[in-house]
């Protein structure tokens, strides 16, 4: 069934905290998918997100992000007063601002967390169901915590120093300082950082208070996802999540098991993830996540990835998983190299994962991010797994037998997108093309150009492609100004929020109409 949706993250809603979160403005944003003729929400990753804010950099591949946590919520389950949210901040219009909304909204959990009964049925079975990731990441963020403010860390290491170079890459000064100066479990005291069972066992019991409260958030989290959720499916609406590749080096994930990646007895990577020069960058992008030790995975059946796809698979109806080629091949740069340049190639895994994963769970639909440097074995990887791969607009106007024009389609197993989270809006995008681009897009469209964003959508949802995605940005028709995120430039990304009101019945009325006689 051809199917057309939004990309929007719950994070870029409107809301008076900050900072987008699964209230009431997540609610009536299904309501305008329904109203609008849409049956998808694509959404980001959902993970807990750590330093410079993206959600591909996460303190936990399973713990969702406590930002989303709606304090109206929290007052409806009597856990706030109103008088608790009375008096807010000031937050600038339409720009998350992350350090007002984080010192804002921890203030309010931890208020909602002492009215909480820790003895309640629910709270009490989604720690035991989530154990074998809740105990280890609850700990790890009191831990942070703990250390942050003992302030403890030997900085004169080489493996320090070649950290920290390789760290300024993609990564706030103020970041780095934070992250070395007690934060990162690589800076934990060796019997920590190393997992004795002595050690944590004291730990657990010096920090009960603080593990809890971690709990505690991600149950909220968590309920109030599955609240919503339950609504967008009733409502017609299927969402599809986003899973990165790769973990972040200062996360639970590599803590808790560092011996499926490439890091060392210190707890330094060994080698990163990234890419090589492409059309985001000259130089590469230096990702800096640890790579997996595919070898010990396959030794465990892959387990750790099966438990991970099953987790998200109980979160989303569809799962996109980023840079899909790594499965067959990847870019293996040295730690503490300069660029993204000094890395090589190297295989994957191939179909082994996937296999891992059919075999536990059954039939779980993906779709394959199949962007970038590819060649041919990623595409013949990606079919013989049956994943539709992804079309990007944007990146059809070179030549008249550009795989992304919707005439040259292989086949209609795939998603078509005007552009990602990765890529400007189709406005900007347009307005940077130089006349010659500018003039081809006229011509293909058959249009003047003066409504181009709408052109483009009316392009990519009359395409054969299975599924078809347009940006919130588009949507609204928004410019340059509001892009979500610029690869390879460390700041400014993941702030853009919207005003409320913007998505108006008018809106919804073209896109049902284009959905209705392109038969999605």
């Amino acid at each position: 069934m051809r199917k057309c949706g939004i990309l929007l993250h719950p994070i870029s809603l409107p809301s008076h905290y900050g900072i987008g979160d699964l209230g009431k403005e997540s609610y009536a944003f299904v309501d305008f998918l329904a109203e609008a003729g849409q049956k998808l929400w694509q959404v980001l990753p959902f993970g807990h997100t750590g330093y410079g804010d993206s959600p591909y950099q996460s303190f936990s591949t399973f713990a969702g992000n406590p930002l989303m946590i709606s304090p109206d919520i929290l007052v409806k389950d009597e856990l706030l007063s109103e008088a608790d949210i009375a008096e807010l901040p000031f937050f600038e219009p339409c720009k998350i601002e992350y350090g007002k909304a984080i010192d804002f909204k921890y203030s309010l959990y931890r208020k909602a967390f002492a009215a909480f009964d820790k003895k309640n049925k629910a709270y009490r079975a989604f720690c035991r169901k989530n154990a074998f990731w809740l105990d280890d990441y609850a700990l790890f963020m009191s831990l942070k915590n703990y250390f942050i403010e003992q302030r403890k860390m030997t900085v004169d290491s080489k493996e320090y120093k070649a950290y920290r170079r390789n760290l300024k890459k993609y990564m706030p000064e103020n970041a780095i300082k934070d992250r070395f100066y007690g934060a990162s479990w690589n800076s934990f005291p060796e019997p920590l950082r190393d997992r004795d069972e002595k050690a944590l066992a004291e730990y657990k019991k010096m920090l009960k208070n603080e593990v809890e409260f971690y709990k505690f958030i991600q149950f909220e989290f968590f309920k109030q996802w599955a609240d919503l959720k339950k609504y967008a499916n009733e409502s017609g609406i299927e969402i599809i999540g986003d899973i990165p590749i790769f973990v972040a080096v200062d996360s639970a994930d590599t803590w808790s098991s560092r011996e499926i990646f490439r890091i060392n007895a210190k707890g330094f990577p060994i080698e990163v993830a990234g890419v090589p020069p492409d059309y985001f960058s000259e130089d590469g992008q230096l990702w800096g996540n640890p790579l997996y030790d595919w070898a010990k995975l396959a030794e465990t059946g892959y387990d750790w990835w099966v438990k991970r796809i099953e987790a998200v698979s109980q979160l989303f109806d569809i799962i996109r998983i980023d840079h899909f080629r790594a499965f067959e091949s990847y870019w293996s740069i040295p730690f503490g190299a300069e660029t993204a340049k000094e890395g090589k190639w190297k295989k994957g895994p191939q179909t082994a994962v996937f296999d891992a994963i059919k075999a536990k769970l059954g039939d779980i639909e993906i779709i394959a991010e199949d962007l970038g440097d590819l060649n041919p074995e990623v595409l013949e990887l990606r079919d013989k797994l049956g994943f539709p791969g992804m079309k990007i607009l944007q990146f059809a106007f070179g030549n008249f037998d550009n795989p992304y024009f919707p005439h040259n389609f292989e086949n209609n197993n795939c998603v078509v997108y005007t552009g990602t989270h990765d890529n400007d809006t189709t406005l900007g995008w347009y307005r940077s093309c130089d006349e010659k681009t500018r003039d081809m897009v006229r011509r293909v469209l058959n249009v003047s150009g003066d409504n181009i964003v709408w052109d483009m959508i009316r392009m990519a949802i009359s395409s054969s492609a299975k599924y078809c995605i347009i940006p919130v940005q588009d949507i609204l028709g928004y410019g340059e100004d509001t892009r979500m995120n610029t690869p390879g430039v460390s700041g400014g990304n993941w702030q853009f929020m919207f005003e409320r009101g913007k998505l108006t019945p008018e809106i919804a009325a073209n896109l049902k109409y284009l959905c209705t006689i392109f038969n999605r």
